[in-house]
């Protein structure tokens, strides 16, 4: 999918991912010079590190996550993914933080992107993405306070998907990797996968399992 901007970063990953780490915008989480969600910040290698930690991710390479873009501008491929994707609520590189009718234009953008991974697990990033993947994709939004140091690394039960929020990594203190970290296997030692079983609706006994 290609909005209608000069620059922007598009969602990277397994299009059969299990999990969907979703972050705000480039502004904020980076990306911009190497085409790849949450690269090239200061915090992007304890940001992975957690999730290769946590089984989220085999690998990413140091040099292009911490060394800002690539020559010639050309994309490159710094995280070796493990069932897992990643995209911004507003892929486009702006100046400053995009104005509420431009976020409104690429919820499109995203929401198709979000159906058609259809992943089990919705990891959204800092207040912002929580806050809109609560009020779009759960019934928990009018229950829930977005305070991202209490909902950190927690589950929460949303409808058709599981959401871990991930407190803004430029804000991490020590151990809130360790406690992402620890989350993720918890979670992936688990049948953490929101299926149904349709088998009873069709002839036989085999069973017809659907997102």
């Amino acid at each position: 999918m290609r909005p209608d901007c000069e620059s922007f970063v598009a969602g990277y990953g397994d299009a059969n991912a299990d999990f969907h780490v979703i972050g705000d915008h480039p502004g904020v989480h980076g990306g911009a010079g190497t085409g790849v969600p949450f690269t090239g910040e200061p915090w992007s290698g304890s940001f992975f590190s957690a999730l290769a930690d946590g089984g989220l991710i085999t690998g990413f390479d140091d040099v292009v996550v911490d060394g800002g873009s690539p020559a010639n501008d050309e994309r490159v491929d710094p995280i070796a993914v493990a069932r897992t994707f990643f995209s911004y609520l507003h892929m486009c590189v702006t100046d400053g933080v995009p104005d509420e009718a431009s976020y409104d234009d690429m919820e499109r953008f995203f929401d198709a992107e979000l159906r058609a991974i259809a992943a089990h697990v919705l990891l959204p990033v800092g207040a912002h993405a929580t806050d809109h993947v609560l009020r779009q994709y759960t019934s928990r939004a009018h229950k829930t306070e977005i305070d991202m140091n209490e909902l950190h690394a927690e589950e929460l039960l949303g409808s058709g998907w599981l959401v871990l929020p991930i407190k803004e990594p430029a804000e991490w203190t020590a151990g809130d990797g360790d406690r992402l970290a620890a989350a993720l296997r918890e979670l992936r030692s688990t049948d953490f996968r929101r299926e149904s079983d349709l088998g009873r609706f069709i002839a036989g006994s085999d069973p017809y399992l659907v997102r």
